[in-house]
């Protein structure tokens, strides 16, 4: 019988480490890319550097939060071309090991293992080899999990950071998830929380124990049983690899799931932006653009639209976006924003 174990593997502090790799002389400083680089501005922090994470400084937050916090900071714009130059070469490391890898932003990806036998032993093999990989080729530092599931997974290396490897077998799901606090499980948001919080229920396990009617009445049919199943470990979803050619994308992962309208405007924004600069690179034009929501229940929607002509031009492509992005209805927070432009000419 063939038997599963999945890896997730993230490259730790993605966007602030590829600007500490440019600039060496800012290693173990606060760093904070967001937005053009201004503090004053109205943009938000799209990384941190665990300097300016151990300060409160997180993802989505307004860069001028983020400067009352660290007022010493160095302060750097997104340089897109930069983080997607690394992580294509990331990337291509992972792929180099096997065809079953599920990309998951710019920095994370999910790799499944199938056999007969155990293969714990071969994926912490593989595992060891890539993140060797990682910090010679691409002067960068990777965390990694491994579980049964990809929800397990991801649970694991976000347990291992920042440059660890947590490694967890079948018997030891429950043992690891019971005394978590609900927070820590994959897709719960402040929001989500709270509300557990109301019922009393505080711990993954306590999570667990409680009847999913009981969650169904709460949360709803399709939320309930997802908060039952994965407090009790359970995740069949599969690891799907997709490689979509002649086009152009960019997403980012937000570190926390956020319902703030104006950080997810302003993120979709900037990745139009940068799609929008791709094309003028690559002298290509799309006829078609899609915008990517990812939801705190892990439900994923598309939305898009085909132009009348192909264009490059971000004057078409960034309001198309916001515009498909009101189309959302935006019952709960976001895990995930993404932009792709398709049909290329």
């Amino acid at each position: 019988m063939e038997r599963r174990s999945v890896i997730h593997i993230d490259l730790d502090a993605f966007f602030a480490s590829v600007e500490v790799k440019k600039d060496p002389s800012l290693k173990g400083r606060v760093v904070i890319v967001g937005g053009d680089g201004d503090p004053k501005s109205r943009g938000v922090v799209s990384a941190a550097s665990y300097e300016a994470r151990a300060k409160g400084v997180s993802s989505g937050m307004p860069l001028k939060k983020a400067l009352k916090l660290c007022p010493g900071a160095v302060f750097l714009p997104v340089d897109f071309a930069a983080y997607e130059a690394a992580s294509d070469r990331f990337m291509e490391i992972l792929r180099s090991f096997t065809a079953e890898v599920e990309t998951f932003g710019l920095d994370e990806a999910f790799i499944e293992i199938r056999s007969s036998i155990d293969p714990v032993p071969l994926a912490v093999e593989m595992t060891g080899e890539i993140r060797s990989r990682v910090t010679r080729e691409l002067k960068l530092v990777a965390s990694a999990g491994i579980g049964p599931n990809k929800l397990i997974a991801k649970m694991a290396s976000d347990a291992a950071k920042p440059d660890g490897l947590f490694v967890i077998r079948d018997g030891e799901v429950g043992a690891f998830l019971k005394d978590l606090p609900v927070r820590k499980l994959w897709g719960v948001g402040p929001k989500t929380e709270k509300r557990l919080n109301d019922l009393s229920i505080r711990t993954i396990g306590e999570l667990a124990r409680t009847p999913v009617q009981h969650l169904e009445r709460n949360f709803g049919p399709v939320i309930g049983r997802t908060l039952h199943e994965h407090a009790n470990g359970k995740d069949e979803s599969p690891v799907v690899p997709f490689s979509e050619p002649g086009s152009f994308g960019r997403e980012v992962t937000f570190e926390a799931d956020t319902s703030d309208l104006y950080i997810i405007k302003e993120t979709l924004s900037a990745l139009a932006g940068d799609v929008a600069a791709r094309l003028k690179s690559e002298g290509r034009k799309a006829r078609k653009v899609s915008i990517k929501v990812r939801f705190s229940d892990f439900r994923t929607i598309t939305r898009e639209k085909t132009f009348d002509s192909v264009t490059d031009s971000l004057n078409d492509i960034r309001p198309t976006a916001l515009s498909l992005l009101e189309s959302v209805d935006m019952v709960r927070g976001l895990r995930l924003i993404g932009i792709r432009v398709t049909d290329l000419a």
